[in-house]
This record gives C-alpha cells, sequence and structure tokens, in this order.
C-alpha cells in the first residue's frame, strides 16, 4: 500500500493533482435546511488549492435570508431550552434543600 495520496483529474481546474473530497463543514442538514453544498448529487474532488477556494467561498456565503433566520430560531430556541431546564433545575434544588430542612428542623 502506498503512502501517497490519490492523484487524479481535479472537478474544478481539471489539472492532475493530488484529491480530496470536498464536504461541506456545517450542521445545517441537522436542521432540514438545504444549502447548495448539501443538495449536491455529488461532491466534488478537489486539489488543495480548489478546495480551499471552496472552502473560503462556503464560508463568505451570505445564505439564503430566511434559512438563516431559522436556523438563527433554532439556535435560540435550543439556548432557551438549555437556560430553562438549569433554572428548573436551580428551583428543585432550593425547593429539595428547604423541605430537608423543613423535615430536619425541630416540630
Amino acid at each position: 500500500m502506498s503512502d501517497q495520496p490519490l492523484e487524479a483529474r481535479c472537478d474544478h481546474c481539471k489539472q492532475t493533482r493530488p484529491l480530496f473530497l470536498y464536504e461541506a463543514d456545517h450542521d445545517f442538514h441537522l436542521t432540514g435546511i438545504t444549502c447548495e453544498w448539501c443538495a449536491r448529487d455529488k461532491q466534488p474532488l478537489l486539489c488543495t488549492r480548489c478546495w480551499s477556494a471552496e472552502k473560503q467561498r462556503e464560508e463568505n456565503a451570505p445564505g439564503n435570508p430566511d434559512d438563516n433566520a431559522a436556523a438563527d430560531f433554532f439556535v435560540r430556541a435550543v439556548q432557551n431550552n438549555a437556560r430553562i431546564l438549569a433554572r428548573r433545575k436551580a428551583d428543585k434544588a432550593t425547593c429539595d434543600a428547604i423541605a430537608a430542612a423543613t423535615e430536619e428542623s425541630p416540630r
């Protein structure tokens, strides 16, 4: 087995170079939002230079305003749920401490 990376024709610049499968680096697929990169039938094989350019383009893409609003909504919902759960836990601990103190107090 060779330690050399696979060399083939880059899907973007068409030069023969070591290639990498480009996969978008985000979690939109978890929220049901379909983006340009996830909607592709086949992810391209790209050389390092083209892979970096594609990555930069993905990071700088403004995205669909409706999708961005939906993603923001999901993020805020998760953050709000975490705060609500933390508050419930704190309230339960307070109530448990009051109940324990009440049971321990002399009658």
